[in-house]
């Protein structure tokens, strides 16, 4: 099917815009086209571009506080993955190597050869993807509370990840327990709305089903040969992805520095925007100069 680049009319999970007020009044969402996936983004603020890969619960409305605090250096793509937000896709199965090719599509389909790259958590998988998948497509790279792709989450952090599973049998019931894996307990008793977050999810039975499935699906993500400065980040008290399993993707990258952002925890984009958006912008202007 033919590209298009078009406008349409959110929200999910992390993501959820219930949360943050001021992103009501945020810039409209536009859409773009490819081979039967519909996807939604919003692109704001000047300068080299950088494109925001969400997590798996969330859209792209979790980055409502980070994307303003880079478009003053940066022009910000955040954009909604397939069964996320407002893109719409076919109800088939797709893996991280389908998410991957959708995001090179938006880089070339918005007239980029290449743009940096930002994947939180499971967004950073997909980036992990399309660096050994597109590598061509990705100026800059930055790796955020995430993990080696083919690596099981119970492989990572098994006791979490069983303790999660239970408690979402009742989301709605569980909801602060769970919020304490995503934030710290500080962080949550002074924003306890941000619980509400965690009670239930947009997605219908297909969209979980699918999005559920992705990580089960083997896909081929060898970074032995991508070349591109990588920044990896992680908040220091991220208790859903331990902060080693995060650095541990230096050992396949060629050119790499890594971050800890103290007092932080999983959803650093969320907690503590404005410190994100400065380690993002020092790695990206440090590499500048360097070049």
């Amino acid at each position: 099917m033919a590209d298009a680049v078009g406008a349409v009319g959110s929200g999910e999970g992390i993501g959820r815009r219930a949360f943050n007020a001021a992103a009501l009044a945020g810039p409209p969402m536009q859409s773009f086209e490819s081979n039967g996936v519909v996807t939604a983004f919003e692109k704001t603020g000047r300068g080299e571009p950088i494109v925001l890969l969400h997590g798996g619960e969330a859209d792209h409305s979790m980055f409502d506080s980070l994307a303003p605090a880079l478009a003053a250096h940066f022009t910000v793509i955040a954009y909604d993955q397939r069964d996320s937000g407002a893109t719409r896709n076919p109800p088939s199965s797709y893996s991280l190597a389908d998410l991957a090719d959708d995001a090179a599509a938006l880089i070339g389909g918005l007239g980029y050869d290449r743009t940096h790259v930002f994947g939180t958590s499971l967004g950073g998988q997909i980036a992990q993807a399309l660096a050994a998948r597109h590598p061509g497509r990705i100026d800059r790279l930055i790796l955020s509370s995430t993990w080696k792709v083919n690596r099981s989450p119970l492989d990572v952090n098994p006791d979490v990840f069983r303790t999660l599973a239970s408690y979402r049998a009742d989301t709605a019931g569980n909801a602060p327990k769970i919020a304490e894996f995503f934030f710290p307990p500080d962080y949550l008793r002074a924003r306890p709305e941000l619980i509400d977050i965690f009670r239930g999810s947009n997605r219908d039975d297909g969209q979980k089903a699918r999005r559920g499935a992705l990580l089960a699906q083997p896909v081929a993500a060898d970074l032995t040969g991508f070349d591109r400065p990588t920044l990896l980040l992680a908040g220091a008290d991220d208790r859903l992805i331990p902060n080693a399993e995060t650095f541990a993707l230096a050992r396949d990258l060629a050119h790499v520095e890594t971050k800890t952002i103290a007092g932080v925890g999983h959803v650093a984009s969320i907690q503590a925007p404005e410190r994100v958006a400065e380690a993002v912008a020092t790695f990206l202007n440090s590499k500048k100069k360097a070049a």
